[in-house]
């Protein structure tokens, strides 16, 4: 997991990175949740995320919003972690010019902020939301939405009431040509404090079934 630095649209953001062996693999970015509620990227949730596509096959990059850890900048209550988020996915296609494919996976805020760059960029292809704040967020925007993806919750969680994220997963699966698994995770919380295996192996499925590949 190489420490890498890259330029933002507010100075210099740090990040870890894998780089896959394999030829042509595919790119994932992870997003991780809100700064103000002590979010980064060694937040566990992400951390998971980011090995799950590592083993993958996928070359992955886990970094810092805008002013946390040593990342240069202020919180911008989403509009300038969006930005960041470009950067960042920016970096890693000049690393990987031919790359497979293009996904974003991201953790509550890091969620929403994850859906909002899906919409802006047509070659991310997939997409991952862990827990996505919908009774705190408008997700409206996604209208339609570009590509298919999972959305992961956890039926206990004390922040975002399960029904929410229902009610959106459902709109989100009645697109045409858009295909939205949609997993609750029995037990779990918001952070997933109890559930980290079952979250891996939802996700390791999921990407297993994506990529024609056995489930691990």
């Amino acid at each position: 997991m190489p420490e890498v630095i890259f330029n933002g649209p507010e100075g210099r953001l740090e990040g870890r990175y894998h780089h896959s062996k394999r030829p042509n693999a595919p790119i994932a970015l992870v997003l991780h949740p809100n700064p103000q509620h002590g979010g980064s990227m060694n937040n566990r949730v992400v951390y998971n995320i980011y090995q799950t596509f590592a083993r993958r096959g996928f070359s992955v990059l886990r970094f810092n919003f805008r002013g946390v850890g040593r990342s240069q900048g202020v919180y911008d209550a989403g509009q300038g972690e969006l930005s960041d988020a470009a950067s960042a996915l920016d970096w890693m296609q000049q690393i990987n010019t031919s790359a497979g494919a293009c996904w974003v996976a991201g953790f509550s805020f890091g969620a929403w902020i994850g859906m909002q760059l899906l919409m802006r960029r047509p070659e991310i292809e997939g997409f991952v939301s862990i827990a996505p704040p919908a009774n705190q967020h408008d997700f409206t925007f996604l209208a339609p939405c570009p590509s298919s993806g999972l959305i992961v919750h956890g039926n206990r969680d004390e922040q975002v009431p399960e029904a929410s994220v229902a009610k959106l997963a459902a709109k989100l699966s009645q697109q045409k040509n858009i295909t939205v698994d949609y997993h609750q995770v029995e037990g779990a919380d918001h952070s997933f404090t109890d559930h980290q295996e079952e979250l891996v192996k939802v996700l390791d499925s999921y990407l297993a079934s994506v990529q024609g590949q056995p489930a691990r």
